[in-house]
């Protein structure tokens, strides 16, 4: 006798799955094209000071054929930025240099700040997903080299921006005295921090001082207030990438950074000082893993004002 099927048992399952192949299909096929602006105001400019408007842009992850994203990037030369910090990863393909320039040539002239992530030097490689959820992700051996000098070449000679890695530098925007500095990748543990004091040593006193990294490690962010910055700036995250729609906390960070500022605005205390910090969730995504889902790709625009 043949046992009769409990379709009513199974219609869970069937919702479940429409519901899971429909979030792949938005976040596959929508959302990762739906580059978004994200504002906030800081008031951390001495008084009578000229408001400054600051463009942060991070993880382009950038592939040639990605003309979308590449066009939306160089639109943000619209929101009138008077200096744009970059947080790293820009290259997601051997070939993605050619979509970098395209995406930041209507910037040139305007000062610029960049430090470095993984992804500009090497290639990305495919990964298991869930072994984000074990922790940040290691080293892959035997990663193909970018071609990171052309990239700088680019940055510092084309656009005329300061590379930061374990440095400082003091420049002057719109009658305001900046300090920055910032290291490289401290994901793969190739920041040096402890060379950046003696050339802090060399320069002036500032109006505002940022500290810029990629990764947002915790100790990242204690050595730079205890250096001083004023604002923190980092990429990374991604914002978790894939997000429980409404909640504030990200599923993962690929850091030890607290998974409630794996994104957008927040603040960061050490050694009795307290200094925003800005997560951008960055604008692009791995090749091998080309999805966004309640977590749209981003720049941000921090308008900073008088205290």
């Amino acid at each position: 006798m043949t046992r009769p099927v409990a379709t009513a048992a199974l219609a869970p399952l069937g919702v479940a799955g429409a519901a899971a192949v429909g979030a792949a299909v938005w976040g596959m096929g929508v959302e990762r094209y739906l580059f978004t602006v994200r504002y906030h105001a800081l008031r951390v400019l001495p008084k009578g000071a000229d408001a400054l408007r600051v463009l942060h842009v991070s993880d382009a992850h950038m592939a040639p054929w990605q003309h979308r994203k590449q066009e939306w990037m160089a639109r943000l030369v619209e929101l009138a930025p008077d200096l744009v910090v970059n947080t790293g990863d820009n290259l997601g393909h051997r070939d993605g240099l050619s979509g970098i320039r395209t995406a930041f040539a209507p910037l040139r002239g305007v000062p610029g700040l960049v430090v470095h992530g993984s992804n500009d030097y090497q290639e990305p490689a495919p990964r298991n997903p869930l072994r984000y959820f074990t922790g940040p992700s290691g080293s892959v051996p035997d990663h193909k080299h970018l071609d990171i000098d052309a990239l700088d070449r680019f940055f510092t000679d084309d656009l005329g921006w300061s590379i930061l890695d374990d440095t400082a530098v003091s420049f002057d925007v719109k009658g305001l005295r900046l300090t920055a500095f910032g290291v490289d990748d401290a994901h793969r543990n190739w920041d040096k921090p402890e060379l950046i004091p003696p050339v802090l040593s060399t320069l002036d006193a500032a109006d505002l001082t940022l500290g810029v990294m990629h990764a947002p490690y915790r100790r990242t962010l204690d050595r730079f207030v205890d250096l001083g910055a004023d604002v923190l700036l980092a990429g990374h995250t991604h914002g978790g990438q894939v997000r429980v729609p409404f909640s504030r906390k990200a599923l993962v960070s690929n850091c030890d950074l607290p998974l409630d500022q794996a994104r957008g605005l927040s603040e960061w205390s050490h050694g009795g000082r307290t200094v925003p910090l800005n997560v951008s969730a960055g604008l692009g995504h791995s090749i091998y893993a080309p999805v966004r889902f309640a977590c749209r790709p981003e720049a941000t625009l921090l308008t900073l004002l008088p205290r």
